[in-house]
């Protein structure tokens, strides 16, 4: 990649994309979408509704975690209704849940880290309880419960392998009980070769960064993006997570939902390839 321009500014929209009065502003762009599922398809559908091609290519996954056996115990001390909270901290982990058909009785509360992992639950029929307010991040989903529930709590969380413990710690520190529990390790799922070729030749126009993860698989699958796709970040910290391994970073959601990722795309035009 070199440092040249990589992009023109078309859209100077700001909010909701439809507030401009353009009903299309992603026309003419196709668009790579890094996770599939319930997630993908719901992404996919609103792009498409703002005039986009979308291109579902996931480039994450997850594998099983290396102790089934704590992690399904865990979710059937879950459906026992034997936790008050259940917290999960990225869209992967519903993928997870999915996959077990885990059962969430109702009285036990479920926080998400973001809009992202609060648009995952619900797309496969999960309700959300709490989305942190201000900061989207594990300390952030800390804050608002220990705000939230004053008196001790049981409360699982499920992670990834590679997570920092921060929530776990905050909430223990905070006289809650807390079981941590490693949900899965993420993978990297290589693209098709056609995938690869329409990034490379910059048919693909915008490429949707949505985790540390997926920037780690679009540094290291795509190693010729052309100057004139954008390259667009699912908030500050993701944006940070790219550069951090030389992923540069066109656009960047103000804050970690969907909906502000796909504003901060919509300021863009797309470039005709030769």
């Amino acid at each position: 990649m070199n440092t040249a321009p990589r992009w023109h500014f078309g859209h100077e929209a700001s909010g909701s994309h439809a507030s401009d009065g353009d009903p299309k502003p992603l026309a003419g762009f196709r668009v790579l979408v890094p996770r599939g599922g319930p997630w993908g398809d719901s992404v996919a559908a609103t792009l498409r509704g703002l005039g986009a091609v979308p291109v579902i290519a996931p480039l994450i996954n997850f594998a099983p975690t290396d102790d089934l056996p704590t992690l399904e115990a865990a979710l059937n001390d879950l459906a026992a209704g034997r936790f008050d909270w259940l917290t999960m901290t990225s869209a992967t982990t519903v993928d997870v849940l999915f996959a077990y058909r885990a059962v969430i009785p109702a009285h036990t509360k479920v926080a998400a880290v973001g809009e992202t992992t609060a648009a995952a639950l619900q797309a496969v029929g999960y309700r959300v309880d709490l989305v942190p307010a201000r900061d989207n991040s594990a300390s952030g989903m800390a804050d608002d419960l220990i705000a939230a529930e004053p008196e001790p709590r049981d409360i699982l969380t499920l992670r990834s392998e590679i997570a920092k413990p921060v929530l776990t710690r905050r909430l223990i520190e905070a006289g809650h009980r807390v079981r941590s529990v490693v949900a899965y390790r993420t993978v990297g799922v290589p693209v098709t070769e056609r995938i690869a070729d329409d990034v490379a030749s910059g048919r693909i126009n915008a490429i949707l960064v949505t985790s540390g993860s997926v920037a780690e698989q679009v540094r290291t699958q795509f190693p010729d993006i052309p100057d004139s796709t954008v390259i667009a970040a699912i908030g500050p910290r993701t944006e940070k997570d790219a550069r951090r391994i030389g992923l540069p970073i066109d656009a960047v959601a103000e804050q970690q939902t969907i909906d502000a990722l796909i504003d901060a795309l919509s300021r863009f035009t797309p470039q005709e390839q030769p």
